[in-house]
């Protein structure tokens, strides 16, 4: 039996390695966004110039870290212990930084405020705080996503902090691209919970806690 030459081991092995490298180019990254247009309804007009300017500060949403990722986390079907980490679907961002963005244009498109995140305030005037965690945020091909939030409010000028918790879920078809509108919904419902929740603080000033 002859032996084969080394060019030919070499040449066998250098198409299987580019077999492989094909195989992995087939599957191509896709990328997602939580934030979504507010619907003409939601919107408010800009208070930004007016004798009554409104300015939000959106703080670092705090969320679980087992999501502080931008591939998305998704559970499995028959509602075992264990979840997949999706490689070839992520958000745009890390979760938690995606999640930040969309709720601070959600809110600021809500209210017709000024995000100062990125800039545009005076110190001499105030601002809405809202700092936001999350409690949940679990993903179910074909199921459901269903999401936990809190989060305080709290005027630059005033001691008063404004304590408010949501629960918000709904159900999903299967497919990813499924799951990630599932999630832009339910962030667009947090963030028009939140924008009611400064809109009610700003028409009580004794209230401490919302029912949004």
């Amino acid at each position: 039996m002859k032996k084969k030459k080394p060019f030919l081991l070499a040449a066998a092995a250098a198409a299987a390695a580019l077999t492989v490298l094909a195989g992995c180019a087939s599957k191509p990254d896709n990328y997602y966004t939580l934030a979504s247009p507010v619907p003409a309804a939601e919107a408010a007009p800009s208070t930004i110039g007016s004798a009554a300017p409104l300015y939000i500060e959106l703080a670092p949403v705090a969320v679980p870290e087992r999501l502080a990722r931008p591939q998305m986390v998704v559970g499995r079907p028959n509602g075992g212990v264990q979840v997949d980490v999706l490689e070839q679907h992520r958000w745009a961002a890390s979760f938690e930084n995606e999640l930040q963005d969309a709720l601070a244009s959600g809110i600021a498109a809500r209210l017709g405020a000024l995000d100062v995140t990125k800039g545009g305030r005076q110190t001499s005037q105030p601002v809405w705080r809202i700092a936001v965690q999350v409690r949940q945020f679990d993903a179910v091909d074909g199921g459901r996503v269903d999401a936990g939030f809190n989060w305080t409010l709290r005027r630059s000028d005033e001691a008063r902090t404004m304590v408010c918790q949501l629960n918000v879920g709904e159900s999903v078809a299967s497919g990813i691209d499924a799951v990630a509108q599932g999630a832009q919904h339910v962030t667009a419902a947090a963030a028009a919970a939140i924008a009611r929740s400064v809109a009610a603080a700003r028409a009580n000033a004794a209230a401490t806690a919302c029912m949004p």
